[in-house]
Formats: structure tokens, C-alpha cells, sequence
């Protein structure tokens, strides 16, 4: 058999290090077949309860735990492989082993933050707890970031380099970068302000009046913006523009207010008050007109061919579909009162006073 071996080429395979490197590889297979199954099991275990990190966290330990566990199993057995035949390339095992385990320790990190951040968000909507899409979002990019700074410099202090060098050529760096990069760096504090004070979130309807800007907005970057445009449009913003211009947050509103001016007839003069005492009576006992807020009916001016009163009032509601709808509601019952009291609206009308032949001959 050892003859045939030689023969063909294949003479490690009679070597006596293939069955341990084989048996190692063969129990690494077996440890991981093991570890799936078991990490399924408490996964079934952990989604009964209601906490959000226990199934992140096992979500999280898979793919790494796999990586870790074959980066131990071949580093051992590239070990039993040198000791046998001198090769050159146990100087680099060392070394590439602990900046794979360092990649996986990273690896695993950034899933459990992104399975956290997702569970939490998908909590929220199924318990309706308003958790908040912008912060969680925010939290989970910083936390993410400093992951992968923190693993990048461990590596490098891995593999020989100082940190303290690199510390001091990133801070020498930095300034050159700040200076030639200083909109992006106006974007990104910008962004900041925006996940600190939160002037609007994810989904809310913002405008401007200082600039074109109003829509829902669809995404909060560290860079920019976007909103979507009630035309469908998307909106790309800078960041670095929210710190300079008004914005104004309509989805934050409490109520939704009714300002109109109405006109009745000169000659309805006399049903003016009663008028006004019966829409200010129906907006006090409508039901969807919010009564605790200012309500305002009152006579208010002689216009050129009508005399107007005006109503302010607040609706309680403020879906912009509904609000039309009380809105439309509140005008015809106006309509209706005016009609009641034998008035009219006005429109605009002009009246031509014609002299008679003798009263023109009298003037003269």
C-alpha cells in the first residue's frame, strides 16, 4: 500500500501527523454540528421571552462562533504539521490566528448590534411603544463605528505597530482631513444635532420657509437627509443646512385650526348678532371642534359690499384627510344658519344711482 502511495505521489498521505490533523479537522466539524443544534435550541427557548437582547445575542453568536472555532482547529493543526516537517509558515499561525479571532470578536459585536436594534424597533411597532426609529438608528451606527475603530486599532497593536503612532499620524492627518473635508465634517455634526435634539424623526411631515423643502421624511443619514416630496420627489438635504434654516414640524401640531371670513347681505344688518350666536352655539357643541382651545365668532368689519364675521376654532383632530372633512362639515352648517335667519351670503355686488331728468334740471 505504502509502495502504491509512493508511486502515485501522494507519500503524506502515509505520513504519520494526517490522522491527527484529520482527527482535529474531523472534531471541529463535529463540535460546530453540535453548537448549531444547541444555539437553534435555545433560540426556540429565548424567542418565548419578551426581552430583545437574548435573541439578538444568540442570532449573533452563530456565524462567528463557526469561525472562531475553525480558526483553533486549523491553527492546531498547522501546528502538529510543523512539528513534523519544519515548515516556515508556523512564524505567520500565530499572528493571522489572533487577528481572525479579533475579526470574529468584531463580527459578533456588530450582528448583536444590528439584531438588537432590529428585535427593538420590531418590539416597538408589535407593542406599540413608540419607540424612536431616529435614535435607535443613531445608536446603533455609533455603536457599530466604534466597533470597528476599536478592532482595527487592536489588530494593528496585534501585528506590531504602535498605537500611539498611529494615534498621533491619524491626529496630524485629522486636521488636514478637517480642512480639506470641512462640508462633510458640517454634515456630520449636523446629522448629530439632529439624533441629539430630534427635531423631526423617521416618517414625520417637515417644511420650511426659508427654503423649498416639505415632505415626509424617509431617511436621517450622517451625511444627508431625504425627504419625499408630497409630489413623490425625493428631497436630498445636507445636514449641515438644518443648523442654519427654520423648520417647521406640522406632525407635532395638537390641533388643526378653522379661519374663515364669511359675508351676509348690508340689508341683513339686523340678523348679524343672532347669526353669530347661533354658529358660535353650533361650533361649542360640535363634536369634533376642540372647545378647550381658543373659539372666536364674532362680527369683525363693514366690507366694501358685505359685512363679514369670522370664526376661529381648533379641530381635534389633525389627519389632514378627516380635518377637511369637519372643516366642510362646520361651513354648511353655517350655510345652513345664515339660510335660517332669512340672510344671505354676499358676493360681490355695485349699486348705480341714476338722477331723474327734473332733479338734474333743480341741480342746475
Amino acid at each position: 500500500m505504502n509502495d502504491l502511495i509512493q508511486r502515485i505521489g501522494l507519500d503524506f498521505l502515509a505520513s504519520s501527523w494526517l490522522p491527527q490533523v484529520l482527527t482535529i479537522l474531523g472534531a471541529v466539524a463535529l463540535v460546530n454540528i453540535g453548537a448549531h443544534y444547541l444555539l437553534r435550541r435555545i433560540e426556540t427557548i429565548a424567542a418565548r421571552t419578551a426581552t430583545v437582547w437574548d435573541d439578538a445575542l444568540i442570532k449573533a453568536t452563530r456565524k462567528p462562533l463557526t469561525l472562531i472555532l475553525w480558526v483553533t482547529g486549523a491553527t492546531y493543526a498547522i501546528q502538529i504539521v510543523h512539528q513534523h516537517l519544519g515548515t516556515p509558515v508556523h512564524d505567520f499561525v500565530l499572528p493571522a490566528r489572533n487577528t481572525l479571532v479579533i475579526i470574529a470578536l468584531a463580527w459578533f459585536l456588530l450582528r448583536l448590534i444590528r439584531h438588537a436594534s432590529h428585535n427593538a424597533l420590531a418590539r416597538s411597532a408589535a407593542m406599540e411603544t413608540g419607540m424612536d426609529y431616529t435614535t435607535v438608528d443613531a445608536l446603533s451606527k455609533l455603536g457599530r463605528f466604534s466597533v470597528v475603530v476599536l478592532a482595527a486599532l487592536v489588530i494593528l497593536q496585534t501585528l506590531g505597530f504602535s498605537i500611539s503612532g498611529v494615534l498621533a499620524f491619524g491626529g496630524i492627518g485629522g486636521i488636514a482631513v478637517g480642512f480639506a473635508a470641512k462640508d462633510m465634517l458640517a454634515n456630520f455634526f449636523g446629522g448629530l444635532t439632529i439624533y441629539l435634539d430630534r427635531p423631526f424623526t423617521v416618517g414625520e411631515w417637515i417644511r420650511s420657509p426659508d427654503h423649498q423643502i416639505e415632505g415626509t421624511v424617509e431617511y436621517i443619514g450622517w451625511r444627508h437627509t431625504r425627504v419625499r416630496a408630497f409630489n413623490k420627489n425625493p428631497i436630498y438635504v445636507p445636514n449641515a443646512l438644518f443648523t442654519t434654516i427654520v423648520v417647521e414640524n406640522p406632525t407635532r401640531m395638537t390641533n388643526r385650526r378653522i379661519k374663515e371670513t364669511i359675508g351676509i347681505r348690508y340689508a341683513d344688518l339686523d340678523k348679524m348678532a343672532p347669526i353669530v350666536a347661533d354658529v358660535k352655539a353650533m361650533l361649542q357643541g360640535h363634536p369634533e371642534i376642540d372647545t378647550g382651545a381658543t373659539l372666536i365668532v364674532n362680527f369683525n368689519q363693514f366690507a366694501a359690499s358685505s359685512l363679514d364675521f369670522f370664526i376661529y376654532t381648533f379641530t381635534k383632530t389633525v389627519e389632514w384627510v378627516h380635518y377637511h372633512e369637519v372643516k366642510q362639515d362646520v361651513l354648511l352648517k353655517i350655510a345652513a344658519i345664515i339660510q335660517t335667519h332669512g340672510a344671505e351670503i354676499a358676493f360681490p355686488t355695485r349699486t348705480v344711482h341714476l338722477e331723474s331728468a327734473a332733479a338734474e334740471a333743480a341741480a342746475d
